[in-house]
């Protein structure tokens, strides 16, 4: 913060100076003015936030001053320093916003509580004008999300968005009766951190809120969920491969909700159960060019293969050899696109010793055999 000390006198700004305590208060700039005249001239270029300023000055008086500082728009707080302990002077100076007074000679603890009282309150309506910008950047927020599900566009949206995510929406209606605003805020502020997601109220039905996460982040989300919001939770989820399939996406899920096609969030435990089968489809994911098997999966992840078969498609809506089969396919169509190996050489490093057995795989999952895929009659494009 800076200071501006306004008196004709050199003498009592050097009292002042050695008054107070301005580094304990935050205060890293002082300076000085002998007159009004040069006071409005560093107001303008150094915009300091409290002026002390005697009253009996030539030229200009501290009041006249304050006339002058308010016809500029001055959001700072004026001291008024004066020998004159009088009703009227006090008066005019409460019409003319002044933040305090002090008398003449000054007393030091005087001084410091003064001192103390406005570097407070800056420090508090600092904090207020915060909350309202904060405020207004949130409304914002939760308008363009609105907009956006009735097809206004999604270009500002996806500025809050993490950038170049497949994402997930989920929707949580809450009971007309509860606050869940402020668990809100707080879940958002916990996605934003982490760069994994955005929470949106939507503004046209009370207490609906919209969750758009990392795909593959929500596990996470529930978690905490479950752990620091304790009121009953109405959930529905889907994905949300591009921000244009918004409005389609937001109204279904909106159905859903209102036919009683919901869900609530899980427990902890349950949540650990999610948590590991995430994990072994991540696992899958990553190593599904080698021999991948229920049996193999059981004995890595300590899960009983009809707990793993059952819950792997619940997960990503295949059993698991077709999953395996998708990925080593869409993998097949890259290498057969952007390389030069031969198909044997493809089937090969899919896992597939046979060449034929891929080659019959292949077309059954695509309509073409890898050589009309390679050769371009297919009319392909991914």
């Amino acid at each position: 913060m800076k200071a501006l000390i306004v008196d004709d006198e050199r003498n009592v700004r050097n009292v002042i100076r050695q008054l107070g305590d301005w580094d304990m208060s935050g205060i890293t700039m002082l300076l000085e003015a002998s007159n009004g005249y040069e006071a409005l001239d560093i107001v303008r270029t150094e915009n300091p936030d409290i002026i002390f300023t005697d009253i009996k000055m030539p030229r200009m008086t501290g009041l006249e001053l304050i006339e002058e500082l308010n016809e500029l728009g001055y959001q700072g707080k004026v001291i008024l320093i004066t020998g004159y302990d009088d009703y009227t002077f006090m008066r005019k100076a409460i019409q003319l916003n002044s933040f305090d007074y002090l008398l003449k000679p000054i007393d030091a603890d005087a001084f410091d509580a003064v001192l103390n009282r406005v570097v407070t309150a800056i420090g508090e309506e600092a904090e207020e004008d915060g909350e309202i910008v904060e405020e207004a950047r949130r409304l914002r927020s939760n308008q363009i999300f609105t907009s956006a599900c009735s097809g206004g566009g999604t270009d500002e949206l996806a500025a809050s968005l993490p950038v170049d995510e497949k994402l997930e929406m989920s929707l949580l209606s809450f009971y007309h009766t509860h606050l869940p605003e402020p668990h809100m805020e707080a879940l958002r502020g916990e996605l934003q951190e982490k760069g994994i997601g955005n929470v949106f109220a939507f503004l046209e039905e009370e207490n609906l809120y919209a969750v758009l996460t990392v795909k593959g982040q929500w596990v996470y989300v529930e978690e905490w969920v479950s752990s620091h919001i304790d009121l009953p939770i109405r959930l529905v989820q889907g994905e949300l491969p591009d921000l244009v399939e918004l409005p389609s996406a937001f109204s279904k899920l909106q159905d859903e909700l209102q036919q009683n096609h919901y869900r609530s969030i899980r427990s902890l435990d349950e949540l650990e159960s999610a948590r590991r089968i995430q994990e072994i489809v991540s696992y899958v994911e990553t190593y599904y060019m080698e021999d991948i098997s229920l049996d193999r999966l059981s004995k890595m992840f300590f899960l009983t293969r009809e707990h793993i078969s059952r819950t792997f498609k619940k997960e990503t809506g295949l059993p698991l050899s077709k999953f395996v089969a998708k990925l080593r396919i869409e993998q097949a169509k890259v290498w057969l696109t952007d390389s030069e190996e031969t198909i044997y050489s493809i089937a090969t490093m899919l896992g597939y010793q046979d060449e034929k057995y891929f080659s019959k795989l292949f077309k059954k999952m695509t309509g073409f055999t890898p050589y009309e895929f390679r050769s371009g009659n297919s009319g392909v494009t991914e």
